[in-house]
């Protein structure tokens, strides 16, 4: 598989800025996600659990670049099937 580049929207960046979410902890996400699901538009939501919390990344894959929409950290771990 051809890896994919990742581009971010400026909604994701100012999110992840306001959430204190790294880039690093959005790729990780992408990269090697405990669980991807279906999401909203078509889009995609990949999920890694991380101390205790779910972080969820929010993309959508077009052509040969992931674009992330945007990017939460949630105690709400049983919520979003991430157990």
């Amino acid at each position: 598989m051809v890896p994919l580049g990742i581009k971010y929207i400026p909604h994701a960046l100012e999110r992840m800025k306001e959430r204190g979410i790294s880039r690093e902890l959005v790729e990780e996400a992408l990269q090697s996600p405990d669980d991807t699901t279906e999401g909203y538009l078509g889009r995609k939501v990949a999920q890694k659990r991380i101390n205790g919390k779910l972080i969820r990344v929010i993309y959508e894959e077009i052509e040969n670049e992931v674009v992330v929409i945007t990017a939460y950290v949630t105690s709400k771990v049983k919520k979003y099937g991430g157990e």
